[in-house]
């Protein structure tokens, strides 16, 4: 039986991997065999590739972001991903296409069509079948990175970004909810963690998922 891929996506601060980590334990709980991990990295060349990905002090063209993160994702889905959603795993990603569509596509300018097609080559045509979208505002979502940022001591490539290019990025992610109702479920993270909880527990709990 084919597992279950569910992913979580959001802009800074929206609660991406609070809410990974609690579903993993969840469906845990609830007789699940599952994986999580996150995107770019998961793998041991997925982590180098990050690190360059998401350091602000070391430029990078558009260009370049995009095809680094594009590579940490085909190492991923190839030797991660794939193989446990072929053992009948359910698999929690922690940002994945959708991010770079996004982020690359409606904050950088780069052609969606583009992005859509290295997307499916880099996942081997493999879509999700659940999208958890946790949508906060933006100034909201920037103030909470900034002090996971601070609390890191690491200073992430997108959490620096201005107001008006998380704009562009949160309406891009609202775009494609609009577009694909069937796999993307919008989450309001305005409220304090434990409510938004309750509320993707809600959504999960009306989805099918095959049990391996």
């Amino acid at each position: 039986m084919a597992g279950f891929f569910i992913t979580i996506e959001g802009i800074e601060g929206a609660g991406k991997t609070t809410i990974a980590k609690r579903l993993d334990a969840w469906l845990q709980s609830n007789g699940y065999k599952t994986f999580c991990t996150r995107e770019p990295g998961g793998t041991e060349i997925g982590e180098t590739l990050r690190e360059l990905i998401l350091n602000a002090e070391r430029p990078l063209t558009v260009q370049a972001e995009l095809l680094l993160i594009e590579a940490a994702r085909a190492q991923i889905m190839d030797e991660v991903i794939l193989p446990r959603l072929e053992e009948g795993i359910t698999v929690i990603l922690d940002r994945h296409c959708d991010s770079t569509t996004a982020y690359q596509g409606y904050g950088r300018g780069v052609n969606i069509n583009l992005i859509s097609q290295c997307n499916s080559f880099a996942c081997q045509g493999r879509t999700p079948d659940l999208t958890i979208l946790l949508d906060v505002d933006v100034k909201t979502g920037l103030m909470r990175a900034m002090k996971v940022r601070e609390r890191a001591g690491f200073q992430d490539r997108f959490e620096t970004e201005d107001i008006d290019f998380m704009e562009l990025v949160r309406k891009g992610f609202l775009e494609i909810a609009r577009r694909e109702p069937s796999r993307v479920t919008v989450v309001s993270s305005q409220e304090d963690i434990d409510v938004v909880w309750e509320t993707v527990i809600a959504d999960i709990s009306n989805c099918l998922i095959p049990k391996s």
